[in-house]
């Protein structure tokens, strides 16, 4: 007898796309996990597109650990008790909802099963009494089932905005909290994108736990309803095949899945970096132009840019192979498995079930509780699946908790930065055991400022000045002066205590009573009446019984009255910041000043754009109104309105002494 060459044929085809297929999965993901930045791009040879990719240096290669296993069930109960306040809040409630209409979907599902055997049976036999009644019942339940579904769509949806919202109102809190979005930018590098990490990261980890919650508590629901109904009809061998596949298939992917954790913090990690890039280019948008470095930026965005896509495509390739193997492993085969567990009873010839009664009642039998074997095979490939997920969810919870640790940090005054290197091999002197930040003291004292041994250093440990001391009364006004880099911003920043103490003793006012005066000042989102009294509400100006008519002279005095005309009253509402000139926003700025009326203000090159009998009245007012100033400027002009001067000379030492308003020139 002759072969059958046809059949041959198409079993070697089989074969061969079955082998090609599983090469290809593996390729994909040996490729992704294996793809490397090279260790020293010099040494190799690089295309033009390749090298914009290496130029945006990584401050933290090694980043935050991501993994499944007992760190992240740790982590995720700490950011858990944050998002779910107590057992009997809301969100709780919408959890017991889910699980309850999950449960009813399942039991409907069931009655589906049953419903339309019986009304296909109907068709068979051509009993048009019974499919006439069947199809009513069927119709009558629509609107039940179609509700429960809806219903769990509204309570998962409205599960993750509350999630959202808890844990969005926890994490801005310690964000806001003191000067801590400032001192997470600029005294730890630990995070360099917080906005991404603020909005994108914290709904994709909202919105992966709750879906995790579905996908996962929904196949158990599903498989623990159909494995009592087949093990009561069937008997335990049938569905206990399928478990036995669940155990063994669950942890085969999940060991391959480990990589998905690690490349899910890096991409979100990257997305932050791009949209930090992006960022920067239109908070220097005006500097850039006026360089003409468009072509340069353009390089750094690609850059940027490119190392953001060569991830996701490395990423792409990882979840093709992986899905792959998902589908082949948890649905073909846990269907092929399925059939082969449901085969047992029915090639039985002693199941009393399945062998009595008529081949139309065995075909009923077959029909249900094989459509259950199948929604069970599906249940367990979800519930598989569902590791991809908890993997996923593992990178979030790590970029999540990455976040809450650095808050709480800054909160506590300890940060994370690249200091200078204290034993370096170049012959820098090292910096003394007792400066650290936080070794110095802050004494809160009413209508003085006194530096007592204050060291003035930046956050990487530069040394400016060893030991700064003066002291300053209220009535007196002093002119800080000095070249770019010789400390006077420093002083500044650690009066407003936006940066730590490094040593000394700083007495100064509390704070509300020292206030500061930008040379580019901040123009808030609101009204014209809110630019003069931020950071206050209209609310609180209310409480502090001030009126519209005082706003109204502190313009006038700063000769800026005439914009309450042209832009509509103090409620109109502009965006500032491009409606106002420069000088009018110093001028501003001036106003806002007089309406707080602190016992220090630090004017920092803030009247640079207004003309001098302006700045002259200005200053008057601020004389006769009791508000001290230290004053950073270079004009000549306001030495009059100074008694003493700091001058720095950038090499580490100062003086601080009186001014001869006779000769205007320092000294005594």
């Amino acid at each position: 007898m002759a072969p059958n060459f046809s059949k041959i044929t198409s079993r070697t085809d089989v074969k061969i796309g079955l082998a090609a297929s599983a090469a290809l999965g593996a390729w994909l993901i040996k490729k992704s996990i294996n793809s490397r930045e090279p260790k020293n791009s010099k040494a190799v040879r690089l295309s033009p597109e390749e090298q914009i990719q290496y130029m945006i240096k990584d401050k933290n290669k090694k980043g935050p650990r991501a993994q499944v296993d007992a760190r992240f069930i740790a982590e995720f109960k700490v950011i858990w008790k944050i998002m779910m306040p107590s057992m009997w809040s809301k969100e709780s409630g919408f959890m017991m909802l889910i699980a309850l209409s999950l449960i009813s979907r399942s039991m409907c599902d069931l009655w589906l099963i049953q419903h339309t055997t019986l009304v296909e049976g109907s068709i068979i036999t051509m009993n048009h009494k019974e499919f006439r009644r069947l199809l009513t019942q069927f119709f009558i339940s629509m609107p039940v089932i179609s509700l429960v579904n809806n219903v769990l769509k509204w309570s998962i949806g409205e599960l993750k905005l509350r999630l959202r919202t808890n844990l969005t109102m926890h994490l801005y809190q310690q964000y806001l909290k003191g000067f801590t979005y400032y001192q997470v930018s600029n005294l730890d590098n630990r995070i360099s994108n917080a906005d991404q990490l603020l909005t994108t990261d914290i709904e994709r980890f909202c919105d992966t736990v709750v879906d995790l919650y579905g996908n996962i508590t929904k196949p158990i629901l599903d498989i623990s309803i159909y494995l009592y109904r087949l093990t009561v009809n069937l008997g335990a061998s049938t569905p206990g095949i399928m478990m036995v596949y669940l155990l063994l298939s669950g942890v085969f992917l999940t060991y391959l899945r480990r990589p998905t954790a690690k490349m899910t913090v890096q991409e979100q990690k990257l997305e932050g970096e791009f949209r930090y890039v992006n960022s920067r280019l239109i908070t220097y948008s005006e500097e850039i132009a006026f360089y003409q470095g468009n072509n340069r930026e353009q390089l750094t965005l690609l850059a940027s840019y490119f190392k953001l896509t060569r991830h996701l495509r490395n990423f792409l390739n990882f979840r093709v192979g992986m899905g792959f193997i998902d589908n082949i492993i948890a649905k073909y085969i846990a269907i092929t498995v399925g059939f082969l567990a449901v085969s047992r009873p029915f090639f039985s010839t002693t199941h009393n079930l399945l062998t009595a009664g008529t081949e139309n009642d065995r075909f009923k039998h077959y029909y249900t509780y094989g459509r259950m074997l199948v929604k069970m095979a599906e249940g367990i490939g979800r519930l598989v699946l569902s590791g991809r997920e908890l993997s996923k969810l593992a990178g979030l919870t790590s970029r999540v908790t990455q976040l809450r640790t650095v808050l709480d940090d800054v909160n506590q005054g300890n940060y994370t930065r690249t200091m200078v290197d204290k034993n370096t091999q170049n012959g820098t002197a090292e910096l003394p055991m007792l400066l650290a930040p936080g070794a110095g003291r802050i004494i809160y004292q009413d209508k003085i400022i006194r530096f007592d041994r204050v060291p003035l250093v930046t956050p990487n440990g530069d040394v400016l000045i060893k030991e700064l001391s003066f002291e300053v009364r209220s009535g007196i006004n002093v002119l800080v002066c000095g070249p770019n880099g010789c400390g006077k911003s420093s002083m500044f920043r650690q009066l407003g205590e936006l940066w730590p103490i490094f040593g000394g003793t700083l007495t100064k006012p509390p704070r509300g009573k020292l206030f500061y005066v930008p040379q580019r000042p901040y123009m808030t989102l609101g009204t014209l009446r809110d630019q003069i009294t931020y950071p206050q509400t209209r609310d609180e100006m209310t409480r502090r019984r001030r009126s519209d008519d005082e706003l109204l002279r502190f313009l006038d005095i700063v000769q800026l009255e005439y914009l309450v005309n042209r832009e509509g009253g103090l409620d109109a509402v502009e965006d500032w910041m491009d409606v106002l000139s420069g000088g009018e926003k110093q001028r501003i700025a001036m106003a806002r000043l007089f309406y707080h009326e602190p016992q220090f203000a630090i004017l920092d090159e803030c009247t640079s754009a207004v003309s001098v009998d302006v700045e002259g009245q200005m200053y008057q007012y601020c004389r006769e109104v009791g508000i001290s100033l230290f004053t950073v400027s270079h004009r000549k002009s306001l030495w009059k309105h100074h008694d003493h001067y700091l001058q720095m000379d950038g090499r580490g030492g100062y003086v601080f002494e009186e001014i001869d308003n006779e000769t205007q020139e320092f000294g005594s």
